[in-house]
C-alpha cells in the first residue's frame, strides 16, 4: 500500500458513513464468527479466542488477555448502537444481536477470571468498567435485561479505582496491585470512567495530575508514567498512541474551556507526532497488546471529530485521522476463506486486517500464520469510529 495514497495533502478517503457502517458490519461478523466461541463448550457463554487457529487447551490454561476481551465488549456495543439505529442485526436475524453477545461476553469474562471481575491491573479493570457502562446505557435504551449485572460489575470495579487513586507521587492511579508505578494507561481510563459516572471532581484531579506530571509540553502528548524504583521516582518517557485516547476522552467528557483547549491541542499533536510521516494515518504498534493501540486512539479521535465545542480545525483534523487510518486498514485487508468456521457456501470468507495500517495483511498475516484477536479488534473499532462520522 503506497503511503502517498494517504498523504496529508491528498483528498480524504471515503467519507460516506453508510459505507463505513457496511464495512464495520463486515469486520464485526468476521471477528465474532472467527474468534468468538463458547468457554469450555458451555451454553450461553461467549469469549474471543486469543489467536486463530485456536488451541482449546491453551485457551483454558494459557493467557487469555482480560483487557482484550474488555475491548471486544466495547466493539460489540458499537455494533449494538448501530443495530438500535437501523433496527437491523449486524449478523442477520437468525444470530444473536451484538448486545446479547456483549452481555454473554461480560458473564464469560467473570467465569474465565475464576468468578471475579477484579484482576491485578487497574487499567485492565478500567477498560472493562468503561465498556460495561456503555453496555448498560445500550441496555437501557433497548429495554433489555442485564442492567443489574452491569451495575454490579461497575460497583465492584469502582472500589478498586478508589483504592488505587492515592496521594502517592502527588496523585494519579497505580497501574497494578504491586503499587510501584503510576501511569497514563491506568490514570486516563479511570479518569474517563469517573467523569462518565458523575464523579467529576475526582476525574478532574486525575486529569490535573496527568497534565502536571506526564504531559510533554514540547511534543504536546502524554508520556507513560512514574515508577518507584529503589525509593526513587523514575520518569518513563515513552509515548504510546493509545494513552492519548482516554485522556482525550476525559478532557471532552469534563468539558470547560481549559479542558477543551487542551483536547484541541492534543488532536493536533497526535496528527504531528503519531502518524506515519507524510500521511494522516495513525501508525501501528505491532501485535500483542500493541495490536490494540491505534484502534483505541482512533475511537476517541472520532469523539473529538463530532464535538462541536472544539474549533473546526481540530474537528477536521480528527476526522481526517479517523478516515485515513480506517481507509488504510480497509485497503490492506485480505480475505481468508481458509478460516471459515462452517462449510456453508453462502458464508462470506473471514477478513484479516493488518496490524500495520499501511502494510498488506497478506504480508503481515500470510496464509497459515497465527492471527491475533487484538489486531482484528483494532481494525473493527477503527471502522466503527469511521461509521460514526
Amino acid at each position: 500500500m503506497p503511503a502517498d495514497a494517504f498523504a496529508a495533502d491528498q483528498p480524504l478517503p471515503l467519507t460516506d458513513p453508510n459505507e463505513w457502517a457496511t464495512r464495520a458490519n463486515q469486520a464485526a461478523r468476521s471477528v465474532t464468527r472467527t474468534f468468538g466461541r463458547r468457554l469450555l463448550f458451555l451454553p450461553g457463554t461467549h469469549i474471543g479466542a486469543v489467536s486463530i487457529p485456536a488451541n482449546t487447551l491453551r485457551s483454558v490454561v494459557g493467557p487469555w488477555h482480560y483487557w482484550w476481551q474488555a475491548h471486544y465488549v466495547d466493539c460489540l456495543v458499537d455494533a449494538g448502537r448501530r443495530e438500535l439505529a437501523t433496527a437491523t442485526k449486524f449478523d442477520g436475524v437468525s444470530r444473536p444481536s451484538a448486545g446479547r453477545l456483549a452481555s454473554r461476553l461480560v458473564t464469560t469474562i467473570r467465569l474465565r477470571n475464576l468468578l471475579r471481575f477484579e484482576n491485578h491491573f487497574y487499567d485492565d479493570m478500567a477498560w472493562l468498567a468503561l465498556s460495561t457502562h456503555r453496555l448498560e446505557m445500550l441496555a437501557e435504551e433497548t429495554k433489555k435485561p442485564g442492567r443489574r449485572r452491569n451495575a454490579y460489575v461497575r460497583k465492584k470495579l469502582s472500589l478498586q479505582f478508589h483504592s488505587a487513586s492515592t496521594d502517592d507521587l502527588g496523585g494519579g492511579t497505580f497501574w497494578s496491585t504491586q503499587r510501584d508505578f503510576k501511569n497514563t494507561p491506568a490514570t486516563a481510563p479511570v479518569a474517563l470512567y469517573f467523569a462518565r459516572t458523575g464523579r467529576r471532581e475526582r476525574a478532574q484531579s486525575l486529569v490535573a495530575w496527568l497534565n502536571s506530571r506526564l504531559f510533554d509540553p514540547q511534543r504536546g502528548v502524554y508520556m507513560d508514567g512514574l515508577r518507584i524504583r529503589n525509593g526513587e521516582t523514575v520518569l518513563e518517557e515513552a509515548v504510546y498512541t493509545y494513552n492519548q485516547g482516554p485522556i482525550l476522552g476525559a478532557l471532552l467528557e469534563l468539558g470547560g474551556q481549559e479542558n477543551l483547549d487542551r483536547a484541541a491541542q492534543l488532536v493536533e499533536s497526535v496528527s504531528r507526532e503519531l502518524t506515519v510521516p507524510g500521511t494522516r494515518v495513525v501508525h501501528g504498534d505491532g501485535t500483542g497488546d500493541g495490536g490494540l493501540f491505534t484502534g483505541i486512539l482512533v475511537r476517541y479521535l472520532a469523539l473529538a471529530a463530532r464535538d462541536r465545542r472544539l474549533p473546526a480545525t481540530a474537528r477536521d483534523t480528527a476526522r481526517a485521522l479517523v478516515h485515513a487510518t480506517a481507509g488504510a486498514l480497509w485497503l490492506t485487508r485480505r480475505e481468508a476463506p481458509e478460516l471459515r468456521r462452517t462449510k456453508a457456501p453462502t458464508e462470506a470468507p473471514a477478513l484479516i486486517f493488518s496490524p500495520n495500517p499501511l502494510r498488506p495483511a497478506a504480508e503481515t498475516y500470510p496464509v497459515g500464520a497465527a492471527v491475533e484477536l487484538s489486531t482484528q479488534l483494532q481494525a473493527w473499532m477503527t471502522l466503527e469510529a469511521a461509521a460514526t462520522l
